[in-house]
């Protein structure tokens, strides 16, 4: 009897070391996984402000050659003109409504 409890106490002590040592790896294996995910979000944010960036200068240099007479680029330049004429106007109205 008392041998049945040894060996039962063994076989849970290796358990226990055996849960212990997969607990730290495991863990370990969580921190390099939080390291990689936080490098992977920074490199994400990078590229999607690049991508922001070239997409406005895309913008900018379709307008440039829409203005400089570019046939191909005509309808976003009246696009642009129109936007901007209808800027204009709100400021007007919001001048009027405020009494200035």
């Amino acid at each position: 009897m008392l041998r049945d409890l040894e060996n039962n106490f063994s076989l849970l002590e290796k358990k226990v070391l055996n849960f212990r040592k997969d607990y730290q790896s495991l863990s370990e294996k969580y921190l390099e996984l939080s390291r990689e995910h936080e490098e992977l979000k920074a490199k994400y944010d990078e590229e999607r402000r690049k991508s922001q960036v070239l997409a406005e200068e895309q913008k900018n240099i379709k307008l440039y050659s829409a203005i400089s007479g570019n046939p191909d680029h005509n309808r976003l330049m009246k696009t642009h003109i129109n936007r901007l004429i209808k800027e204009v106007d709100h400021c007007i109205a919001e001048l009027q409504n405020n009494g200035l």
